[in-house]
């Protein structure tokens, strides 16, 4: 019996060896200059350290070990900036030399080997992942043309809530906003990119959107996360449910997808030609027909996949979080307010051609995105060579963090900086990296300008149209945790609208 337990031990005895050797021998190759370091752990390095959120982590040890300072996590280098001035070298001198991504289970499994769009290795295949996106989605004329779906969507939530208050009299009705935006977002990027809208009153949309809605918001859920595997094999040995759970999901989304593509392919039900319908899927369909060795499936897939899960939760929650600072600073909602009645009026809604007149609005939006940046940690960058941050030196397969969340709260730049001041954005000026809620470099957000424009557009009709005050103090810091209530009451001008 001794015998044959030795045997069966020995295979994983010999395995934790070789890592170990290994580790050790990472260790004393230690290149030399590198950033400031906490105390670490053999094998583990820092990991004992991770804590969630991890932005406010990293920013209490940004505190102890300056704006570059460097972590073991495992057997992975990490480094994490922590200042403007960093990471406009980050983004600048090494913007190639930190253009790829790191690689995770999540990567792989979530995002087909890790060549869809935010994960993809810099290089041909993802220049031409990024150009798609520019020319077939993002471009300025692309945009125009979905307008239509956002004016339709954003009038469809305030239809809704009109409904809400005109049921319960002439006063304030509480509703809970976070849901309704979901839903609006949601819609919005789903008929940009298939045609589809799901109608919350059907019993079978309701149930397939809330089972699409809730496994996106899982998905997103592993992408953002720290999985402890990914920086040590044997710590895979602790976390044996992980990639089963990413594996399920990763199959599920792609059937889900699958499913969509089928819906498209062939000769369209409805609406003429492909040709002739204008949405993101039947674009690269019709690209898929010249070029099928390349615009494969998975590839098409992935960039729905990367539209949905980063386009819909990221909007969503800056909905909720502007509404929540406006409710708890009435001064600026007042003066918001008071824009839209000397430049808009009562008399026709705001368009998205009006955002430009009012600067306010925008400083809102902006403001909300300097203290809650969608990502508070960018999206991770990966050196494919050494290169020097600071007066430090980075060695090749480093990660490299950015610290939104730090650089958009630090005194030096911000005046007040934990303070919810809008005006603050009157007389910012371009340059330096202290404003980065959607990252900067050639592998920023590409759908940037679009968050923007519906983000405007959707809070700028919400308070045209409503009065908004507050329910209770409960749930305002954090509106990820509570979903945001709020009491509102139509406006004038939601008559006008009912009518039209």
């Amino acid at each position: 019996m001794e015998s044959s337990s030795l045997h069966t031990y020995l295979p994983l005895i010999f395995l934790l060896l070789l890592l170990t050797l290994r580790l050790f021998s990472s260790w004393l190759k230690q290149p030399n200059n590198l950033p400031p370091s906490p105390p670490s752990i053999p094998i583990i390095g820092h990991l004992h350290l991770i804590k969630f959120p991890l932005h406010r982590t990293f920013h209490s040890l940004s505190q102890s070990y300056g704006p570059v300072f460097s972590l073991r996590l495992g057997s992975r280098r990490v480094i994490v900036v922590s200042s403007a001035e960093a990471a406009e070298e980050c983004c600048t001198k090494n913007d190639v030399a930190l253009a790829n991504r790191p690689s995770s289970s999540a990567s792989k499994r979530i995002g087909y080997d890790s060549t869809i769009l935010v994960f993809a290795a810099y290089g041909d295949h993802w220049r031409n992942l990024r150009r798609i996106c520019t020319l077939e989605i993002f471009s300025s004329a692309r945009l125009a043309s979905f307008l239509p779906i956002r004016r339709d969507e954003i009038r469809r939530l305030l239809h809704n809530l009109n409904k809400r208050t005109s049921s319960s009299g002439d006063g304030f009705t509480k509703v809970e906003l976070r849901s309704m935006f979901s839903e609006m977002t949601f819609n919005i990027l789903l008929r940009m990119l298939t045609g589809k809208r799901y109608h919350w009153e059907d019993v079978t949309d309701a149930e397939e959107a809330s089972s699409f809605r809730g496994m996106t918001s899982e998905l997103l859920k592993y992408v953002d996360g720290v999985y402890p595997g990914d920086f040590s094999s044997i710590l895979r040995l602790l976390f044996t449910g992980y990639e089963k759970n990413v594996s399920r999901l990763s199959k599920r989304s792609d059937q889900f997808l699958q499913k969509l593509i089928e819906e498209h392919r062939g000769s369209p039900k409805t609406g003429g030609s492909r040709e002739n319908r204008d949405t993101v899927l039947d674009h690269l369909l019709l690209l898929q027909e010249t070029q099928p060795e390349y615009y494969t499936d998975e590839i098409i897939k992935g960039l729905i996949l990367v539209m949905l899960i980063a386009g819909s939760d990221t909007t969503t929650s800056t909905m909720e979080r502007a509404m929540s600072l406006l409710l708890r600073h009435p001064h600026s909602l007042k003066r918001a307010t008071e824009e839209l009645d000397c430049v808009i009026g009562q008399e026709h809604l705001i368009d998205e051609t009006d955002i430009t007149k009012l600067p306010y609005l925008q400083n809102i939006v902006s403001e909300t995105l300097r203290l809650k940046p969608p990502a508070p940690l960018l999206v991770p960058h990966m050196s494919s060579e050494d290169c020097t941050i600071g007066s430090y030196n980075i060695p090749c397969q480093t990660i490299v963090f950015i610290n939104a969340w730090t650089i958009h709260r630090d005194p030096k730049l911000w005046d007040d900086p934990a303070s919810f001041k809008p005006e603050r954005f009157e007389n910012v000026g371009d340059g330096q990296c202290k404003f980065l809620p959607f990252g900067v470099g050639r592998r920023a957000c590409p759908g940037a300008n679009m968050a923007r424009r519906m983000i405007n557009l959707a809070l700028g009709s919400l308070i045209q149209c409503f009065e908004w005050k507050l329910v209770n103090k409960e749930g305002m810091n954090n509106p990820k945790v509570v979903p945001l209530e709020a009491m509102c009451k139509a406006r004038e001008i939601m008559a006008r609208i009912v009518e039209q």
